[in-house]
């Protein structure tokens, strides 16, 4: 009986499916508050980043949106120098998973595919708006995932013992 179970499992992990059907922006905004008169200070910036990554299953069956939002507010001492956003998002056909490769699926690997293209379109914007490049470094979103899964399990212990 355990033979067949392996079997099995074996069978669903070789009947898994990954495609990324398409990646695009969802969503790019740019503003500079001081231009332009931050462009005659001092270039002495301090990088806020923010990261979110939301998922959703779409119509159709096996296909999901994930989005990688990418949100970078620079200042120069106290000025607010600029504050740019992306939105990179990814249709990707996903089947044959257990639940918790799925998860791990939509919340790490995606991500990871799709920071290289946030990253980009972020920097392009940046320059675009006369300022340094940013060259933001890698991030692991493997990492992340696990720090995530973590806060998780560890918010329902937490209210698991107030009940």
């Amino acid at each position: 009986m355990t033979e067949q179970a392996s079997n099995g499992a074996a069978q669903d992990g070789q009947n898994a499916q990954f495609s990324l059907q398409r990646i695009y922006v969802r969503d790019l905004s740019f503003e500079a508050p001081k231009a332009p008169e931050i462009f005659r200070q001092d270039w002495k910036p301090s990088v806020q980043l923010d990261l979110n990554t939301k998922q959703k299953p779409l119509s159709g069956g096996d296909f999901y949106e994930v989005v990688l939002t990418l949100s970078v507010t620079v200042k120069t001492g106290e000025e607010v120098a600029f504050i740019a956003e992306v939105q990179q998002a990814g249709i990707f056909l996903i089947k044959g998973l257990d639940a918790e490769a799925m998860a791990h699926t939509l919340g790490a690997f995606c991500p990871s595919l799709l920071f290289p293209y946030a990253r980009e379109a972020l920097d392009n914007l940046v320059v675009r708006g006369s300022f340094p490049a940013l060259m933001l470094a890698p991030v692991n979103f493997d990492v992340l995932y696990a720090q995530e899964l973590a806060r998780m399990q560890a918010e329902g212990q937490a209210s698991g013992t107030v009940q």
